[in-house]
């Protein structure tokens, strides 16, 4: 045992495992064995048990410009056990079960100590290939060349380092197939409902993209009491699969003719919508959410990943005149280690619908395929099962 914090045998060890590697962009991930580093201080080395696929992970496997870099391992949500910690590290030991964050929480700051913010100013977030605290990999591949972290969780691997401010410790009773939800998804979708918008009861909300981020934002805004809960999308699939989440009315965005999408919400809705959510990460498709909006009260909030250097175009006029709000909610606007455990122990009951694929570690190149065939909402890879 080193300082009392570990009984693993491998504790101060580097790790040999497996992970699974996207060496070129758009390509296949490669499952190699790589050697994980031991943690240093204030970072935690963690026990995949098993990770979902994002489309954030798409957007970036696929991406060709900066911030892309390869080699190196994506995912970010997932849940796993703690093998090992590094000096001062108290919050969690060994054999503990957390779910690693790509947002952090130092407890610190001025953000993180006010209930107004989510985004931490000590550690911010970053698309960043190295460990927070100091810039460089734990990750390296049997030929000693580097591997690049990715949104500072890195989940494609048996093994990964996490630094402590964004791990979260959870109930172990929790099933792990439905915990490493709240690492993205759940959370981004609910908190950004329930938390960022704060949806009344009787409004009108409109969700653009049913994806599962818009089938998480339904499904706090029913939590919530919306009304009427309109998915848009350009698949007219979805709307069965939508209604499972609380979404009342579809509007097919191919088919408003010689109208806008922001004039079809407006004729719907009498007005505009209370609260408007983009969820796909278009730029176009955020001034159209911020159009249909109605004017004095309504909101819009930005959840979708935007591709690097993407500009929003809005009128000044009337953004004056209108009286709307736009905002962004990084995460829902949640709290990872303040917030995810009570959103945990009030909506894991509630996610059974997200998990509609599971597969093997080797087969996660599957999983690529399944959601960007459409069919998929969320698919969960287990690494040992």
């Amino acid at each position: 045992m080193e300082d009392g914090k570990s009984s693993s045998q491998s504790a101060g060890k580097p790790i040999r495992c497996k992970a699974a590697i996207c060496r070129e962009a758009g390509e296949p991930l490669v499952i190699e064995e790589i050697m994980v580093a031991p943690p240093c201080p204030y970072e935690v080395r963690i026990r995949i048990i098993c990770t979902s696929l994002c489309y954030s992970d798409i957007t970036f496997w696929k991406l060709t410009v900066p911030p892309a870099c390869v080699p190196r391992i994506l995912g970010h949500e997932a849940v796993g056990v703690v093998e090992s910690v590094g000096e001062n590290v108290n919050e969690v030991a060994p054999g503990d079960v957390v779910i690693p964050t790509f947002l952090s929480e130092c407890g610190e700051c001025e953000d993180c100590c006010s209930k107004r913010s989510n985004l931490c100013s000590k550690f911010p977030f970053k698309i960043h290939p190295w460990m927070p605290r100091y810039e460089n990999s734990r990750f390296t591949d049997l030929k000693g060349e580097v591997l690049y972290h990715f949104l500072f969780v890195s989940s494609f691997s048996e093994y990964t380092v996490v630094d402590i401010n964004h791990v979260v410790k959870i109930d172990p009773a929790i099933p792990p197939d439905r915990a490493c939800l709240f690492g993205c998804c759940i959370a981004t979708g609910v908190g950004a409902a329930c938390k960022v918008a704060n949806v009344e009861a009787g409004s009108t909300v409109v969700i653009f993209g049913l994806g599962s981020i818009g089938l998480a934002v339904a499904k706090g805004a029913k939590l919530c009491g919306a009304n009427r809960i309109i998915g848009v999308d350009v698949n007219p699939d979805k709307f069965e699969i939508a209604k499972k989440f609380g979404v009342t009315e579809f509007i097919n965005s191919k088919d408003c003719g010689n109208e806008s999408l922001s004039q079809v919400v407006k004729e719907m809705t009498g007005g505009g919508a209370d609260y408007c959510f983009e969820c796909v990460g278009l730029a176009s498709l955020v001034q159209e959410a911020y159009a249909s909006c109605r004017k004095g009260w309504g909101k819009t909030i930005v959840l979708g990943v935007q591709k690097p250097g993407s500009q929003l175009s809005l009128s000044s006029f009337e953004v004056l005149h209108s009286g709307k709000t736009l905002t962004g909610a990084l995460f829902g606007g949640v709290k990872a280690k303040s917030d995810l455990p009570l959103l945990l122990k009030r909506y894991t009951d509630n996610v059974d619908e997200f998990v509609t694929h599971e597969v093997k570690f080797q087969d996660i190149n599957r999983a690529f395929e399944l959601l960007m065939g459409g069919k998929c909402i969320r698919c969960v890879i287990w690494m040992d099962k």
